[in-house]
């Protein structure tokens, strides 16, 4: 009798795990293709793609994508689109040298003046889409071409160049150490540890409440495993980087945005609106949403983003040059698609669109490490891409 109820016990056990995985393929799809790809590329590789200075380079040149493929996403999220984000990042860089190196004018000034023009060139952009209801294909689109033009008379056409040390400091400072091990960077190290126990914390608080609301949680099981995987990968993460030069300052400035942007999408009234704007625009305005001025706002905000990825991107090199930004829109927009974003809007999270901007990134990085060329590279992210946005069509056809 007793063997009977075990089993049955079982077999419900089995099928509301099967259940949960495939409600939710969306959300853990991705993850698992970004750990396969980097086992193939480190057995490829021969252990290159994990060194800590390769894991280094990794973020310092992802770091720039991760950021605006939070905005992106929410422009995607309400039913738009943005090509002119790669424009902007080389104008802003232009503009940021200009200030910097021939009027001799201070990081700090030039910064917010950086951010402040983004946000007007965003909400230029978004006036146009949300009030003027003209296609966001079409603004951004000339949106891409007025501002690369504009970058291209900025600089006149040359490099300009090199910044002071403190606003390269921006993309390739790193996070001092005040340990005592010559070997290892103890306060990365440290900051791994926490950053990790805390978001294993603020995960099981959610769950509580959760179940506290009726609302359907994973399965026990499946949560211990998805966080014991979540401290193993960030704490080996940080132990590789703290053996080198430690956390890179702009990885603190990116985990704190999607810290921010995962708070806002999951917690707050206005990241719930924007997904019932990108659900159903009709819908969302019978219902008292001001759909225009939130429209308004996400493409301001993109613009933000872009400046600050401009500012970060042009650290990185330390001279703005004309052809900064070139097609960073394409890897932007295949981030967001490919970690789970749907091009119908109204579906896509954070944390989908930061780990399909390292799919995209791992993958640049080890076919680069492979001498895999660059007409090649284009092809399979291609292809990559249209697999994504394949599998999202069909499971709303489902």
């Amino acid at each position: 009798m007793d063997t009977g109820v075990s089993s049955d016990i079982r077999v419900e056990k089995r099928e509301s795990y099967g259940s949960f995985l495939k409600t939710h393929f969306r959300d853990y799809g991705m993850l698992v293709s970004l750990l396969v790809i980097m086992a193939f590329f480190q057995v490829m590789t021969g252990g290159t793609l994990l060194k800590p200075l390769n894991l280094t380079n990794l973020v310092l040149q992802n770091s720039y994508i991760v950021i605006m493929a939070l905005g992106m996403l929410l422009v995607i999220v309400s039913g738009h689109i943005d090509l002119s984000v790669g424009s902007i990042v080389g104008f802003i860089g232009g503009l940021a040298a200009v200030l910097m190196v021939k009027f001799d004018i201070h990081f700090v000034p030039t910064i917010i003046i950086c951010l402040l023009v983004g946000a007007l060139i965003g909400a230029v952009q978004g006036y146009w889409v949300a009030f003027l209801k003209v296609p966001s294909f079409i603004v951004t689109l000339a949106g891409m071409l007025v501002f690369k033009g504009l970058q291209l008379s900025l600089l006149g056409g040359q490099s300009v160049g090199p910044f002071p040390v403190t606003f390269q400091r921006l993309s390739s400072g790193f996070i001092p150490d005040v340990g005592v091990i010559d070997t290892i960077n103890l306060t990365s190290l440290t900051l791994g540890v926490v950053t990790t126990a805390a978001l294993i914390y603020f995960s099981y608080r959610t769950r509580l409440n959760q179940q506290k609301h009726a609302v359907e949680t994973a399965p026990f099981g499946f949560f211990v495993f998805k966080n014991a995987l979540l401290a193993v990968l960030l704490i080996g993460f940080s132990y590789l980087l703290s053996t080198y030069r430690g956390l890179p300052n702009v990885l603190v400035i990116m985990f704190a945005l999607v810290a921010l942007y995962a708070f806002v999408t999951n917690r707050t009234t206005i990241g719930r609106r924007i997904y019932a704007l990108g659900g159903n625009e009709k819908a969302a305005k019978l219902s008292g949403i001001k759909t225009e001025r939130l429209t308004f706002l996400t493409f301001v905000n993109m613009g933000v983003l872009a400046a600050l990825a401009g500012l970060i991107f042009a650290a990185r090199l330390n001279t703005a040059t004309p052809k900064a930004g070139l097609g960073f829109e394409l890897d932007v927009i295949a981030a967001c698609f490919i970690g789970g974003a749907s091009a119908y809007g109204g579906v896509g999270k954070v944390t989908g669109a930061v780990i399909g901007a390292f799919v995209m990134g791992v993958m640049n990085n080890g076919m680069s490490i492979l001498g895999i060329g660059i007409d090649y590279q284009q092809v399979i992210k291609g292809l990559v891409l249209l697999a994504a946005v394949t599998l999202d069509v069909y499971n709303k056809k489902k």
